[in-house]
């Protein structure tokens, strides 16, 4: 099955010299730890590539898969816009929490995804945020959607990070996105994103205006995520 460029940038080899140009978005499996078990990654390379730009991590919620990214033209727009942006499936929720850190180092490393933005919708928390308490220093910068496990870990945990967050949530989403919040907003450099009209999966309702916020941040990251500016939480 042949890489995208950007998944050829993950492998071990890339094409040979002169060979035609692989497609834009190809997906190929990766072992991933457990026998058995293997991720999906559906990469975009970037149009025009800076060093400037952090890759781009996008994980998924229980409904959906690593092809949402791409029904939603968020894997094209990251690459139009200079970001190198993959997305993968993720396995069920019965690994335990250091096993999931553990899948997102692989990931990381297969992928040579040096200080990624990881972005994080629901389900996805539960690997996500385990991550970004125990990598944190690592990420350049992290965009959680209403994700789950948040009260999972101790408030001074949250505190002590210095990762540049952006949370989202739907104004319509009376469950997991404000109970998320409560914890979120005790990172010190966050900033809060409300989709009106929206619920839940406020990414999915509202594409045009996640894709909006999601590049506003981008952009106000420095390299590698060196500065981002907190605003006030609304009320």
């Amino acid at each position: 099955m042949k890489r995208s460029a950007g998944a050829g940038r993950a492998g071990r080899r890339g094409p040979r010299p002169g060979a035609p140009g692989p497609p834009s978005l190809c997906p190929s499996r990766v072992a991933a730890g457990a026998p058995g078990r293997a991720w999906l990654p559906r990469a975009q390379p970037p149009h025009v590539s800076s060093p400037c730009r952090p890759d781009v991590l996008l994980l998924h919620g229980q409904a959906f898969t690593s092809k949402t990214w791409e029904t939603l033209g968020t894997l094209a727009l990251l690459a139009e816009e200079g970001y190198r942006a993959v997305a993968i499936d993720l396995p069920g929720r019965s690994a335990r929490s250091r096993g999931r850190v553990a899948l997102l180092d692989h990931v990381l490393r297969e992928l040579a995804l040096r200080r990624p933005v990881l972005v994080s919708p629901s389900m996805s928390g539960r690997f996500a945020v385990p991550f970004l308490l125990a990598r944190g220093a690592r990420l350049a910068g992290f965009v959680p959607i209403a994700p789950a496990g948040t009260a999972e870990h101790p408030a001074q945990r949250y505190r002590q990070l210095q990762t540049p967050t952006l949370i989202v949530y739907g104004d319509g989403d009376a469950g997991l996105g404000p109970r998320a919040l409560r914890r979120l907003r005790l990172l010190p450099r966050h900033r809060v994103a409300v989709l009106r009209g929206a619920g839940h999966a406020c990414y999915v309702q509202r594409p045009r205006d996640f894709h909006s916020v999601l590049l506003a941040f981008l952009r106000q990251l420095g390299p590698r995520g060196t500065a981002v500016a907190p605003r006030p939480d609304p009320r």
